[in-house]
C-alpha cells in the first residue's frame, strides 16, 4: 500500500459501500461473511478518478462534507506503510468501516481489510488493475448509492418505530379531546386526532435524510398507505396525536391564546443514537386553537414549508425537517391577499420533524394566565432541560459558572438558575446570524414562531434575498411598518428574548439581573457570530468593519444580488499588481447597469478588498474553496418555488423533487442544474412570489 492516494482509497470505499447489497455486481462472494474477493488497484491513479470523485453524487452522499470544504467529498483516515488504518470517528457515517482486528499489529503482504459493522468484509488487494475492472469501477460509484441507507443504521418500519411520549406523559393536559374552539386552561397540549377530510391522497415528495433521521426504511415511501397515514385518514401505530397550547406577541401585541390551530403532532420517536424526534402533520385538521380557521393548509404553503425545511438544513442552519408532503384530494378555500378574492385551492399535508416544537410563546401563555399557571411555566422548564437540554443540569454552583454583572457593585449572575435563559438567548442568536449570512427573512418573527431550541420553524411567507435590500420582507401583512425585514430580525431577536426573560422572572425562576445577563448575551453571541460569518464569506482571515459595511452599502445602492454577488467575489484573485478594471470582471454579471460614479465606487471598494487578501497569503484557489463553504450557489428563491407550486397543481410534481435534490447541496457546483442559480427573472418581483401574507 506505499503511496496509495487517499482519493483513490476514498473511492474504493465507496465501492464497497455501494456494491455490499447488489445482486448481480459482477463480484464473487464468499461464505456467510460475505466476502467480496480483490479488487487490483496499484495503476488506479488520483488522476483518474479525482474529478470523477468530486462530481459523483452517490460517492458524495456517502460522507458528510468535509470540514473545509463542502464540494469535496474526504474520509478521516491513516495508512500505513502496509495497513490502512481506518481512524475512528464519532460522527456515525463514518464508523460503518474500520480495519479488521486481524491485521491490527501485524503486516499483511500488501492486502487491507476493512470491516463495516456486523460481520461484512472488504480485502483490497494492492496489484495490478486492468482497464474492466477500471469500467466497473466507475458504473459502481455512478450507478450506487441508494441501497446504503440500511447497512450501519437499523432500517424500520411504521410499525417498529420507538415511540416515547415524553411531552404527553410529563406535562399536564386538558381533560378534553374534542376539537371545539376554546380557551384551554392550566394545559400545555390537547389530545385530538387528525381530522382532515382526505379523499385519495398522494404522496407528493419525501427526504431520505429526514427518514434516516428516524431509523425509518426508504422503501417504506413505497407503501400504498403511505400517504393515507401521513394525511392523518390512518393512525400511525404507536402514535398519540396532540396539540400544543401556546401565546404570543404578534408584531408586538400580545394575542392571547394561539396555540396549534391545523398542526397535531404524532408523537416523539427514539432513533437508535438516543435522538428523540418529534413528528406533526401540519393541515390535518381542526383543533381547540383553530379559532376561527379550518385547521387545513394548501399545497402553494406546503410546498413552500416542505421545500425550506430542507434547503435551510442544507444550507447548515438549524431548522424543522420535513420527512414527507402528501395532497388530501379536497380542495381548500383561502383568500391568498385577504382582499376579498377567496379561491379554491389544493390541500396537502405536510410531516414536520424536530427534536421539539416548543416555543417562547410555550411559555409565555401561562405566565399570562396569573399566578395559578405560573407553576406550569416552572414544569415546562424542568421538562425542557431534562429532555433537550441534558448537559445544562450538570452544571452546580461554582465560581466557573458565576459572572460579574456589567454594573460595578451588582450581585454575580449565578448560571446554576439562568441556565435555560442563556442557552435559549444564545442558540437564538446564533440561529439569526446564520439567517442574516446567507440573506434569508423569515416574514413572522412572533414570538409564537420562535424555537426554544433554537430552530428555524413555521415557515410562511419568508424569502431569500434577490436585489440586496436590508428593509426587504416577504410578509404583506409586515406593510408599511417593515417590522419584521430582514436588518431588524436581529433586534426583534433580542425583543422576543427579552419577553421569555419576562416571562421566566414573572414564574420567580431568574432574576432581574440574570434576565439582563441572558439579554447581554444574546447581543454578544450574535456579533461573535455574524462577525465569523462575513468574515468567512469575504474570504478574510479578521473581521473588517469598515470594509464589511462599505460593501453593504454598495450592494444596496446597486440592488445586487445577495446570492450570486458572494459566490461571485470568490474568483476575485489576490494581484494587487492587476489593472484595477481586471477586479471588476469577476463580479460583471451581477453589477448591471452600473453608470462610472458607481463602477468607481466599486473599483474603490475592491482596491481595499484585493489589499486585505494579498496580506492574508492565503492562495487564491485555497481561499476561493473556503468561501464557496459558506457562500451557497443555490438558495430557494420564492420564484423557485413559485415554478414547483404552478406545475404541482396540474398534477407535476417533478419539479418539487427536483429543487429539493438541488437545494440539499446548495455548496455544491452540480453541473446540470446551473438555471436554479441565475438571476430571477422580472416575473419574480411581482405581488404573491416576492412577498405573500400569511394564508395557507
Amino acid at each position: 500500500m506505499n503511496g496509495l492516494d487517499l482519493s483513490i482509497v476514498s473511492f474504493l470505499i465507496s465501492v464497497f459501500h455501494t456494491i455490499d447489497d447488489r445482486k448481480n455486481d459482477g463480484l464473487q462472494r464468499h461464505g456467510k461473511e460475505g466476502f467480496i474477493e480483490m479488487l487490483q488497484l496499484s495503476s488506479l491513479t488520483s488522476a483518474a478518478y479525482s474529478k470523477k470523485l468530486s462530481t459523483s453524487p452517490s460517492f458524495c452522499s456517502l460522507l458528510p462534507p468535509s470540514p473545509s470544504s463542502r464540494s469535496l467529498c474526504s474520509i478521516p483516515f491513516a495508512y500505513s506503510r502496509r495497513n490502512l488504518l481506518f481512524r475512528w470517528s464519532t460522527k456515525p457515517v463514518y464508523s460503518r468501516w474500520r480495519c479488521h482486528p486481524s491485521i491490527a499489529s501485524r503486516e499483511s503482504g500488501g492486502s487491507v481489510w476493512l470491516t463495516s459493522r456486523g460481520s461484512r468484509c472488504v480485502k483490497l488487494m494492492a496489484t495490478s488493475l486492468d482497464r474492466e475492472a477500471e469500467k466497473l469501477a466507475e458504473v459502481l460509484v455512478e450507478d450506487g448509492g441508494d441501497n446504503r441507507a440500511c447497512e450501519s443504521n437499523p432500517c424500520l418500519k411504521l410499525e417498529e418505530l420507538n415511540w416515547d411520549h415524553s411531552f404527553v406523559r410529563e406535562l399536564p393536559d386538558d381533560p378534553r379531546s374534542d376539537n371545539m374552539t376554546r380557551e384551554v386552561r392550566r394545559a400545555c397540549f390537547t389530545k385530538v386526532s387528525p381530522s382532515a377530510n382526505i379523499i385519495n391522497p398522494e404522496l407528493v415528495a419525501w427526504s431520505d435524510s429526514v427518514a434516516k433521521l428516524l431509523d425509518l426504511d426508504p422503501k417504506e415511501f413505497q407503501r400504498p398507505d403511505f400517504a393515507q397515514i401521513f394525511s392523518g385518514a390512518l393512525p400511525l401505530v404507536g402514535g398519540l396525536p396532540y396539540a400544543q397550547c401556546y401565546g404570543g406577541h404578534q408584531f408586538g401585541v400580545w394575542a392571547g391564546q394561539l396555540g396549534d390551530g391545523r398542526a397535531i403532532t404524532l408523537g416523539e420517536v427514539l432513533n437508535s443514537h438516543h435522538e428523540r424526534w418529534e413528528l406533526q402533520l401540519k393541515g390535518a385538521g381542526k383543533t381547540p386553537y383553530s379559532r376561527f380557521a379550518d385547521g387545513l393548509a394548501v399545497l402553494r404553503s406546503s410546498i413552500r414549508e416542505f421545500l425550506c425545511s430542507e434547503a435551510m438544513n442544507g444550507l447548515a442552519i438549524p431548522t424543522s425537517r420535513a420527512l414527507c408532503l402528501v395532497t388530501t384530494g379536497q380542495s381548500v378555500s383561502r383568500d391568498m391577499f385577504y382582499d376579498g378574492n377567496a379561491k379554491d385551492e389544493p390541500g396537502a399535508i405536510v410531516c414536520r420533524v424536530a427534536q421539539s416544537f416548543l416555543r417562547i410563546g410555550s411559555f409565555q401563555i401561562h405566565a399570562f394566565r396569573g399566578k395559578e399557571d405560573l407553576e406550569i411555566v416552572r414544569i415546562l422548564a424542568d421538562y425542557t432541560i431534562r429532555h433537550h437540554f441534558p448537559h445544562l443540569e450538570k452544571l452546580s454552583k461554582s465560581e466557573d459558572i458565576s459572572f460579574g454583572s456589567a454594573q460595578e457593585g451588582s450581585p454575580a449572575v449565578d448560571l446554576t438558575s439562568n441556565k435555560y435563559a442563556v442557552e435559549v438567548a444564545e442558540r437564538t442568536a446564533s440561529l439569526i446570524a446564520g439567517w442574516q449570512g446567507v440573506g434569508f427573512t423569515h416574514g413572522v418573527l412572533n414570538t409564537d414562531n420562535m424555537s426554544i431550541l433554537g430552530l428555524t420553524i413555521d415557515y410562511g411567507p419568508f424569502g431569500f434575498l434577490d436585489a440586496f435590500d436590508p428593509s426587504y420582507t416577504p410578509n404583506t401583512s409586515d406593510l408599511p411598518g417593515r417590522r419584521y425585514c430582514f436588518a431588524n430580525q436581529p433586534d426583534i431577536g433580542l425583543w422576543n428574548i427579552s419577553q421569555f426573560t419576562a416571562t421566566l422572572s414573572t414564574a420567580n425562576l431568574i432574576s432581574k439581573e440574570e434576565a439582563n445577563y441572558a439579554m447581554e448575551r444574546y447581543g454578544e453571541k450574535f456579533m461573535d457570530e455574524y462577525q465569523s460569518i462575513m468574515t468567512r464569506k469575504l474570504g478574510l482571515t479578521k473581521y473588517n468593519k469598515h470594509l464589511i459595511s462599505k460593501l453593504l452599502n454598495n450592494m444596496a445602492v446597486d440592488k445586487v444580488d445577495y446570492t450570486i454577488f458572494f459566490r461571485q467575489l470568490s474568483n476575485v484573485k489576490a494581484d494587487s499588481n492587476a489593472p484595477l478594471d481586471e477586479h471588476l470582471t469577476p463580479l460583471k454579471s451581477v453589477l448591471l447597469d452600473i453608470g462610472k460614479e458607481r463602477r468607481d465606487a466599486w473599483i474603490s471598494w475592491l482596491q481595499i478588498y484585493v489589499e486585505e487578501l494579498v496580506s492574508s497569503g492565503i492562495p487564491d484557489e485555497q481561499r476561493k474553496a473556503a468561501m464557496n463553504s459558506v457562500n451557497p450557489k443555490y438558495v430557494l428563491r420564492n420564484y423557485l418555488c413559485q415554478t414547483a407550486i404552478d406545475a404541482a397543481e396540474q398534477g407535476d410534481y417533478q419539479e418539487v423533487r427536483r429543487l429539493l435534490r438541488v437545494m440539499e447541496k446548495p455548496y455544491d457546483e452540480q453541473p446540470g442544474m446551473e438555471k436554479y442559480a441565475r438571476l430571477p427573472p422580472a416575473w419574480a418581483y411581482r405581488p404573491g412570489v416576492c412577498m405573500l401574507s400569511c394564508s395557507s
